[in-house]
């Protein structure tokens, strides 16, 4: 704007920002600059000097209410528009729940459903024969995405995604991959040596890995910032033990993996405390998000 048209002349000292923002975020073309130790504002259409000058008017009367706000950090605008993007690995792991829970829930014939159990089964009249894995080494994963009921795949999915998706924004899709392959394997072995063979299921153990991992790991490193809440820990601790002493099976909610759910938090809080060892012993305090 190289000829512009006087709107008003102000001292020096005062802060003319917030009303040269509003002209312009209304259309109006303006500028501001010094002469003879005051401020000058001045726009570029003649038509929008009234209405630029009543704006200023309006303003110091404190008519209106004008403020700068900062925009918006990166990372909270991404935490707005990608929250599901920064969580692929979660995501993908609540998707195959809520498929296997589909297998179970819309009667898949016991020969499909044996592909994914622990050992395979046949049933043999009213009797079920399990055989033994082989090298079919998805099993030692794959029961992690059965489950056996509405309440069983809501429990799960929620804190999967809570616990989850923190600890998967922070320490990145690779690491959050590692945790639940290395806790879905303890927990689903577990359940099988000390449940012998059985048809187990659910994401429960590895809910449970990744609270111990979030409790573990942020009280060693408090940068990494997903400790949970005293009310969470309570919550599913409490829940733990009501399983393991009985009151869940009594309450009609079917049999439980108690031995699943031990393993994976145990599991889980040992590797909270390696990595956060290992993120110290490199140097690394977390801030950048990545191990």
């Amino acid at each position: 704007m190289h000829e512009g048209y006087v709107v008003l002349r102000a001292p020096a000292g005062e802060d003319l920002r917030p009303v040269v923002v509003f002209l312009q975020q209304q259309g109006v073309r303006c500028r501001v600059y010094e002469a003879g130790g005051e401020q000058v504002l001045e726009v570029a259409d003649p038509s929008q000097v009234e209405a630029a000058s009543a704006v200023y008017a309006a303003w110091r009367a404190g008519d209106i209410q004008l403020e700068l706000r900062a925009a918006p950090s990166h990372a909270q605008s991404r935490q707005g528009r990608g929250v599901w993007r920064e969580a692929p690995v979660t995501l993908l792991l609540l998707l195959l729940s809520v498929a296997g829970f589909l297998l179970v829930y819309l009667g898949a014939s016991a020969q499909r459903l044996s592909l994914f159990t622990f050992t395979p089964f046949v049933i043999s009249g009213d009797s079920l024969r399990f055989g033994e894995m082989g090298a079919e080494y998805w099993r030692l994963l794959t029961p992690a995405f059965l489950h056996f009921g509405w309440l069983h795949i809501v429990f799960n999915s929620l804190w999967l995604w809570e616990l989850g998706a923190r600890i998967e924004r922070r320490l990145g899709s690779v690491h959050m991959l590692g945790l639940f392959i290395c806790i879905a394997l303890v927990s689903n072995a577990s359940q099988y040596l000390f449940g012998g063979p059985s048809i187990f299921g659910g994401m429960s153990g590895v809910v449970y890995g990744l609270l111990g991992f979030s409790f573990c790991g942020a009280r060693l490193q408090p940068a990494w910032g997903f400790e949970p809440s005293r009310p969470i820990m309570l919550l599913m601790v409490g829940w733990l033990l009501l399983c393991i002493a009985g009151v869940v099976e009594v309450l009609g909610f079917g049999a439980i993996a108690n031995a699943a759910h031990v393993a994976g938090l145990l599991s889980g809080a040992l590797l909270g405390v390696f990595l956060a060892l290992l993120a110290r012993r490199s140097g690394d305090s977390g801030a950048s998000g990545r191990l």
